[in-house]
């Protein structure tokens, strides 16, 4: 059996505020009680979404909310089993997400249907990263319900969920319009994409490129890429965003996201297919826990290719 300390490193923050508010404590260990499991997290990938819970922008400002935890993607090795688990075992290998704001620290306690099996041959930093990125980008291609052979628009094209998207599809068969950076252009080129850089003239290069018109827009970065997709003649019920939700709401589109597609089911297929090569999710970069707020400084800026994971 395997022996559990009383506290472990989490990461915290005791009010609402930018990175600065971010800090490792000592805190009691969680339990893996009835139905629930305790992992030891090997690594816990960050998103863009904790930068604005961290600000109060979900809960908010209110009090209530603090002290808060942090995080929901990880992957790790199972240390107790709660009373009724049933297929998951201690010391199964395993990826998942916590809705507790809780994966950045060395232990998580989740429901035992919130972990899949960690594939033997998927790397830990990229397990402890994938849920929110993989499950976001699957739930973004189902709502504009891409068909082989249409072109679709994809902004954000080389970021963490933007990377993932654009692969799931052109391995089916899509043509993707990735605008990016001209830095990611190249990779961008070997997942089979048509990049194009950002800038003034963008609607006219994606236009030159679309030689037989738009059918779909997937915004991975924020509401002008929305405005983009009216301008380019896309139907609004087939343009997405992950991230400008005022946008789709005023315009009409869609804004589908991680929560659509929080199913073991889905993130485990998800995750076989990053082990088998058929999608890249490359890692930025990783840092230990003491560095978090190093680690937010490089996700804000907003240039990322790719994950960056802490490593408890």
């Amino acid at each position: 059996m395997t022996e559990i300390p009383e506290t472990m490193r989490a990461v915290r923050f005791d009010e609402w505020g930018d990175r600065s508010v971010l800090h490792v404590a000592e805190v009691p260990v969680p339990e893996a009680t009835a139905g629930r499991v305790l992992v030891r997290v090997r690594a816990a990938g960050i998103n863009p979404g904790e930068s604005a819970i961290r600000q109060g922008l979900l809960d908010g400002g209110s009090s209530d909310a603090l002290p808060s935890g942090q995080g929901t993607d990880f992957a790790g090795i199972v240390v107790a089993v709660g009373e009724g688990v049933d297929g998951v075992d201690e010391g199964e290998e395993v990826l998942g997400w916590s809705w507790d704001r809780a994966s950045q620290a060395e232990y998580v306690s989740v429901p035992a249907e919130q972990v899949v099996q960690k594939p033997r041959l998927l790397d830990w930093t990229v397990a402890g990263g994938l849920d929110i990125v993989a499950t976001t980008a699957a739930a973004a291609v189902r709502a504009v319900d891409p068909r082989p052979g249409e072109t679709v628009v994809v902004s954000g094209a080389a970021g963490g969920v933007g990377g993932f998207v654009t692969q799931l599809l052109t391995n089916e068969g899509i043509d993707v319009i990735a605008i990016a950076s001209e830095a990611n252009h190249e990779w961008l080129r070997s997942k089979r994409a048509r990049p194009v850089a950002y800038g003034e003239g963008l609607q006219e290069r994606i236009t030159e490129l679309a030689t037989s018109g738009i059918d779909a827009v997937i915004d991975t970065y924020g509401p002008e890429y929305v405005h983009l997709g009216i301008a380019l003649g896309v139907p609004v019920d087939r343009i997405e965003t992950i991230i400008a939700f005022e946008a789709a709401a005023e315009v009409g589109a869609k804004a589908s996201g991680s929560a659509d597609t929080a199913d073991p089911e889905i993130l485990g297929a998800l995750a076989m297919q990053v082990a088998n090569g058929e999608v890249e999710v490359p890692i930025a970069a990783t840092f230990p826990l003491d560095r978090v707020q190093d680690a937010y400084e490089q996700l804000e800026q907003r240039h990322t290719r790719g994950k960056i994971v802490l490593i408890p």
